[in-house]
């Protein structure tokens, strides 16, 4: 487990890096089957006839994996306590089974919560990134992540 990162360690600039992972072509079957089974997600075939040419990921496959390799990567799982949501999500290119994927997050903003001291709001631009070097998706969010405890 990495050392935990608090509200006070980041600065606004500041970018952390994920770890990688390669994309199966189960995995995107298996999820889209679960949750968003649009044909160009479940079915070879009928992937080849779209307009994408073949099989891609579901963009929320796409994000539940970086969501993985940020917490897997950084000491975030230990002093992340959720976001107000995601404001904003593009899919810039599919991801196709075989693609690796990691994703930058750079932090936009920070402010300190006025409710609740022991946390504080950091909004980030994180970039989830193919093997090409192409930006494959794009979301801002608005994290809450807890401060540094009292010594």
């Amino acid at each position: 487990m990495h050392a935990p990162i608090y509200f006070e360690d980041m600065s606004v600039g500041d970018t952390f890096e994920s770890f990688s992972k390669t994309i199966t072509e189960s995995e995107i079957i298996e999820f889209a089957w679960k949750y968003d089974p649009q044909p160009f997600h479940i079915s070879k075939p009928a992937a080849e006839e779209s307009m994408f040419g073949g099989l891609i990921s579901s963009g929320f496959l796409t994000i539940a994996v970086t969501f993985r390799l940020f917490y897997q990567a950084n000491g975030f799982q230990a002093t992340c306590v959720g976001a107000h949501g995601i404001d904003s999500v593009r899919w810039m290119q599919p991801v196709r089974p075989g693609d690796t994927i990691r994703a930058t997050m750079e932090v936009l903003a920070l402010k300190e919560s006025r409710s609740r001291p022991e946390i504080g709001n950091v909004r980030t631009l994180t970039s989830t990134i193919n093997q090409n070097d192409e930006v494959v998706m794009t979301m801002e969010t608005p994290w809450l992540v807890k401060r540094r405890p009292a010594p």
